[in-house]
């Protein structure tokens, strides 16, 4: 059942930490009690994506917000923003590239790789291979990245596997 609330676009003008929509303080213990804080975000009924509650520090949570989103959206700084949220129930907080998928599913030694890795790098190998609009390229990068952990023992370089994704 998704949650609903109101709040605005803001930036905290950081190096580290731009554009983002506040989470009131009661719908996010909603989500943060069993230390998992993936969630289905739904913003002003358009756009659905899967993100992480980030943690403020000073026990309030927020939703980074990308450039791409905003100009879908049409935000701008102070906009006021329709937000919904439900638990992320997939399997890896993203979706698995049909590319990848097989993949894995031909090459035994590959995927026990993957999927020996954090729940966090293996998102960002999923967003990495899937993130390209074209089939082609996103099997280019899902062979470099099966390779580039079978070469590596399992252990990641992203220095090193975006040279690899280069040279595919």
């Amino acid at each position: 059942m998704p949650i609903e609330f109101t709040t605005q676009l803001d930036n905290f003008n950081s190096s580290l930490w731009g554009y983002h929509i506040p989470v009131p303080e009661p719908v996010a213990r909603l989500f943060t009690g069993e230390g998992d804080r993936r969630v289905v975000c739904r913003l002003n009924d358009a756009v659905e994506f899967q993100c992480a509650l980030m943690p403020k520090g000073d026990g309030g949570y927020f939703i980074n917000i990308n450039k791409k989103l905003r100009d879908k959206l049409g935000l701008k700084l102070g906009s006021q923003v329709q937000a919904s949220l439900r638990k992320d129930e997939s399997e890896y907080g993203l979706p698995m590239p049909e590319e990848l998928r097989e993949l894995l599913n031909q090459d035994e030694e590959g995927d026990q790789l993957f999927h020996a890795l954090t729940p966090g790098k293996q998102r960002s190998l999923l967003y990495i291979a899937g993130s390209p609009k074209t089939s082609d390229t996103r099997l280019r990068r899902a062979i470099a990245i099966v390779e580039h952990l079978k070469t590596n023992g399992g252990k990641l370089n992203f220095r090193q596997l975006n040279e690899d994704m280069k040279r595919q």
